[in-house]
Parts: structure tokens; sequence; C-alpha cells
């Protein structure tokens, strides 16, 4: 669950945290950074009948299950797009949703009596911490905790952000406790520390009564939160809002991640700024990223006809332009955004010409086309780590030493994996997609001086693209003239696939399709592309260990969901079959049961059975299954073009 500030809360089903990212309240103290878990988790137990029952579940060091209330769980399913939690006890049945409030620092527990023969009464204890979502809490520290009859207001340090919590109906007894190694398993997975120490301040008490909710309420905000039930009503009303543009036809699978596409979307600054927003590129570690922002803009949001947000979000973007570049990301402690990428930039391109495509905005354009000639001039002129257009062919050449600036973007300490200095053809082929964008915009607006400027580097660039046709093997080659000399970079990889899923491409059509073939055949498994061929002596097939051994592998073989959309356009584009090329996305239905639930996740093994790794849900996965979905603009680009 999200609040569409960067803050979130997640879990597992049977309750136990196995991530230190998993919390009741992880809220977003300077939006959408410095995230900060507050909340742990909710303990529950209920007695009834004479009987006491405990609902919780954790993991601690040793292997010790402590609270096993997963063995009374009845059901567990998602609505509205939030997760509900049915708990059966002898002949009661006990009804728990979580969920946040949107705009505000803000968890919500719901719990409801639904079937019960006599009264049935619910203790909760709540697990609380204050540290950054990357780090663990250890040890006893010196909370500054005070009680009323119905709530707990909590300071963890001088200068903390305070937070309460509160009942809805019921009382709170202070009783403070520390409770020692909670073991989060996906971490040990991951080589990193897996123990967390939690503070509980007391419990909570209510009597249930049949049909009529009872409210926890955990908030950051200074003003009082906002009643549960007015809180649902608005995500019902929200999540049935942004189904709505989808066909009737559309499958229960693709109405989730319309929904699920929400998630993603975040507020820069604080309340009292004027309103900007992002993209947040992936849950749970992942801040906004420029390249992730403009990939995932067309699937997130013209595509479900957010066209305000749309708009929004590049003006936002276009804000930050500095050097002729688009920022990679926005670090998390609110340093200053880092330029290191080749590709974000150009990747704008493309989002605004597909808002465009959508909705025509002549307000926009004015407002952004200057920007956009700012860029291309830097870019042929020369900008930041070596990028600028080579005066020999006319072609994009990018990177210097230590430096990785494209999406395969693998670093460990001072080791990068896949630096790719040269011309990489996927950022060439962007640059040729740019160029065009830009020649119709500066045509538009009668620019003739930008737009011969533009046609000019189109036409040196689209011809020697041909440099990148690899004979040999029926492919382009992935790296031209790497390494500062004439190397050809021959590997097996998909990022030629982006050559044809773009509009403009100068390939032919035999080779368009070669092209495709060879990604099918080397690189396509159902949950995504691999980013480097099985045959290559240098590929990765599992994605695991430490950080150093998980960063090598991470574009070594490693499987990426959000290739599977520019694999379909570019085999809709060759063969002209849509229903045949939607049917390559139609097996990432499974995923939304699999790992987090309603969503798509960053990664897969590139090994077989491709199991699900890195980011749980990522925005650009997401993205590029709704983005492809609309059928009336999978037609070949290139017509659609003329058509408009």
């Amino acid at each position: 669950m999200t609040n569409g500030l960067g803050g979130f809360a997640c879990g597992t089903v049977a309750g136990a945290n196995t991530r230190r990212y998993h919390g009741f309240l992880m809220a977003s103290l300077s939006p959408p950074v410095e995230r900060t878990l507050l909340v742990a988790k909710i303990e529950s137990s209920v007695q009834y009948l004479g009987m006491e029952t405990d609902l919780s579940a954790n993991e601690f060091a040793g292997g010790t299950i402590s609270g096993q209330g997963f063995i009374h769980l009845e059901s567990f399913t998602v609505e509205d797009g939030i997760p509900v939690w049915r708990y059966a006890v002898a002949d009661a049945l006990l009804e728990q949703r979580i969920f946040m409030a949107p705009g505000a620092n803000t968890s919500y527990l719901r719990l409801e009596l639904l079937r019960a023969s006599a009264p049935l009464r619910v203790t909760l204890k709540p697990l609380i911490t204050y540290r950054d979502y990357h780090s663990h809490g250890r040890g006893a520290q010196s909370f500054q905790l005070e009680a009323d009859a119905d709530q707990c207001r909590v300071q963890a340090f001088a200068g903390a952000r305070p937070y309460r919590l509160s009942i809805s109906q019921g009382r709170y007894s202070a009783a403070p406790a520390w409770y020692w190694n909670f073991w989060h398993r996906m971490e040990a997975e991951r080589g990193l520390d897996p123990l967390e120490d939690l503070l509980t301040p007391g419990t909570f008490a209510t009597d249930l009564s049949l049909q009529r909710p009872v409210y926890l309420v955990a908030t950051a905000e200074t003003r009082a939160p906002a009643p549960g039930d007015e809180v649902l009503a608005a995500m019902k009303t929200a999540s049935q809002r942004l189904t709505a543009p989808l066909p009737r036809t559309a499958p229960a699978w693709i109405r989730t991640l319309a929904q699920a596409s929400d998630q993603f979307i975040v507020r820069r600054g604080s309340a009292g700024e004027a309103a900007a927003y992002s993209i947040l590129a992936g849950y749970p570690w992942f801040t906004d990223w420029g390249r992730d922002t403009m990939i995932a803009l067309p699937g997130l949001a013209t595509s479900l006809r957010r066209y305000d947000l749309a708009a929004g979000i590049l003006r936002t973007y276009a804000g930050f332009v500095d050097g002729g570049m688009l920022p990679n990301c926005f670090p998390d402690g609110g340093e200053p955004p880092a330029y290191n990428t080749a590709d974000a930039t150009l990747w704008m391109f493309q989002a605004l010409d597909d808002y465009l495509q959508a909705k025509p905005d002549p307000d926009l354009v004015r407002d952004l086309f200057p920007v956009l000639m700012t860029i291309i001039h830097a870019h042929a002129e020369g900008t930041r780590y070596g990028i600028h257009v080579d005066p020999a062919d006319g072609l994009l050449h990018t990177g210097e030493a230590g430096t990785q600036l494209t999406w395969m973007d693998a670093k460990h300490g001072d080791e990068v994996f896949t630096p790719r200095i040269g011309k990489p053809v996927e950022i060439n082929a962007l640059w040729l997609n740019a160029l065009d964008v830009a020649v119709r915009l500066a045509s538009a607006g009668r620019n003739m001086r930008e737009k011969r400027f533009c046609e000019s580097l189109l036409a040196r660039a689209g011809a020697s693209f041909a440099r990148f046709w690899n004979e040999e093997h029926a492919c382009l080659f992935d790296v031209i003239d790497a390494d500062g000399g004439s190397t050809l970079d021959a590997r097996i990889r998909p990022n030629q696939i982006l050559a044809v899923s773009l509009p403009c491409c100068t390939l032919s059509q035999e080779q368009m399709r070669a092209v495709v073939d060879c990604c099918g055949r080397e690189l396509l498994t159902s949950h995504g592309l691999r980013s480097l061929s099985p045959k290559d002596p240098g590929y990765i097939g599992r994605y695991w260990g430490d950080g150093r051994q998980r960063d090598a592998a991470y574009h070594m073989g490693t499987v990426w969901g959000w290739l599977l959309g520019p694999f379909a356009r570019a085999h809709y584009r060759v063969h002209g079959d849509a229903r045949l090329a939607q049917s390559f996305l139609e097996p990432m239905a499974q995923q939304l049961n699999s790992a987090c639930l309603g969503s798509i996740g960053e990664i897969f093994d590139g090994d077989a059975p491709h199991s699900a790794r890195g980011c749980f849900a990522q925005a650009w996965s997401v993205a590029e299954i709704t983005a492809f979905l609309d059928l009336p603009r999978a037609q070949d680009p290139g017509e659609l073009r003329k058509q408009l």
C-alpha cells in the first residue's frame, strides 16, 4: 500500500516481516525520499469463548517461529487494491484490512467482526522503531512515550519526527517492552544483516460488535487523521477511475495492473509547495529515476488517460534539465540530483511524443520545445561524461572510464560491470527518435532554423546507423567504436530490440525481422528478455549472493520484465498480428499472484524457473504491459504518424 508521497506499508500474507523494508508505516519525511520506518507491524490476538488466540507471526534468530496466526487464516484477497485477511476462530470470522491515506503519512488497520456467537475482544500490540528504511535498528533506544486513554505519542529522540498511534474505539495501556532479534530471512538471502530489535509501547484493546469496524491508526502528520471509512470510500472511487479507460473485455489481471499503476505516482516537495509529480522506479528501495520515469510514463499515465498527470510529470522533469541532461536519480538523503545517464533525456522525447499522439497539447509543446532544443544542441556540442555527436559519422558517443550511463548500470564500489563506453545501439536508436520528434515539433511550430538543424543531424545519424548491422549473426552489435577505438561488441543483448520497437527505424524490413528473431531465439522468456544470451561465456543464470555477486549478474543474463513491452511492439511491427504480439505479455498474469501480490517485479533469474528477484514492484515492468494494451495505438508507429 502506498500514499502518493513515497511512503508505503507492506508485509506478508502470513504476517511475519521477512524484509527490512516490511512495515506498517514507512513514512516519507521529505516526499518522495527520506523514507523512515516508524511502525514495523501490529500484532493482534483475540479473546473469544474463553480462549485466547494469537493471530500474529514472527521469525526470530535461531529459527523460532513465535505466533502462528496464519493457521487461522481462512482467506486472503485484494479488493480495490486493498489487502484483506479473514481469520476464523471457532465460529467467529474476523476481517482485517490495511491501507494508507493518500497524501499523508498515515496507515490504517481496520478490523470488522463478520460473524460471532459471543463477545470478541481484540488486543493490538504495535512494534515500533525509528530508522532509515535501508538499515536495521539494534539495541534499546530511549523513546519518549506519552499516553492517553485511546492513543500513544512517540518521539524517538530530540529532533525526530513525532508520531501517534490511536484507536477509534477502545483503550490504550502503556507497557513498554523490547523484543530482540527478529530475523528477516530475505535480507539473509541477499547477504545482508537480517536482525532487528523492536519496541512495543503498550497495547490497544477493544470489544468488537458485529459489522461495526474499529480502526487502529498510525500517523506522522500533525493534523488529525481522516476517518477510516472516508479514506476507504475515496480509495474505492480512485480504483474505479483508474480502470475506467480500459476496454470492457480487459481481463481481471489487467485491471489489477491499472490499479497498481497508481502506486508509483508520487508528489515531489512539501505539502505547502506547488504540486510536482514524479514516478518512483520501484518498491521497496528505489527512488524516482529519470530513465525509469520516462520509460514508465506512457503506461502509467498516458495509456490510462491521465493526461494532466503525464503533462505535469513532463513539466516537472523539464525543470531539472541541466547541461542538456535529465537527472538519473534523486538521492534518498535529499542531495542534489545525479546526472549520470545517457538515455533518460532521450526517453523524454518518446514520452512526450506518445502523450501528444494521444492528446494534442499546444501549451505543453510551447513550454517544452525550448528545453528540447537545448537538449539537442547540448548533445551535438558535447556535455557531461563524454556524451557527444561524433563528427565522423553523426552517431552519439557516450561514456568515460568509471561511469555507467546506460540502463545497464550495475556498479559495485568502483567496479563497473557493463560500462558500454562508445556508441551503444539503443542510445543511438533513441537519438534518432529524439531528432525525429524534434523535427516534427519544429516543423509544426514553423521554426525552420531548428528544423533544418535537426534534419541534418537525423540524416547523418540515420545513414550511419547501418554500422550497427552484424552481418555474420544477422542482428545488431550492442556497442560500436567501443572503449575509445573501433571495437565491435557482438554480444547478443536485448538493447537491439529498441531499434525496432521505437517509431523511427532505419533498418530494412528484413533486418527488423532478423533482430526480432534473434531476440526471440536467444533472449526471450515468459518473464521478459535475458540481458545476455545463455550461449555467451559471460552469462550468469542466477541473480544470487552478496551485493557484488548480484551486481555482477544484474545485466549478464538476468531477465528484465520491462523488455517484454518493446519485444511485443517490435514483434507486432514485423509480423502485424496484434493478438499474437500481446500473447507474449500474458504469462505475466501469473506474477500478480507470485512475488508482490497485485504487481510485477523488476527482474528474474535467467535460468528456469526464473524466480523473481530485485524490487518486488517495478514501475516500468507494470507500465510496459499496460502501454501495449490499447489496440488502436498498437499499430505500426510510422503508419500511425501518417494518419495523425
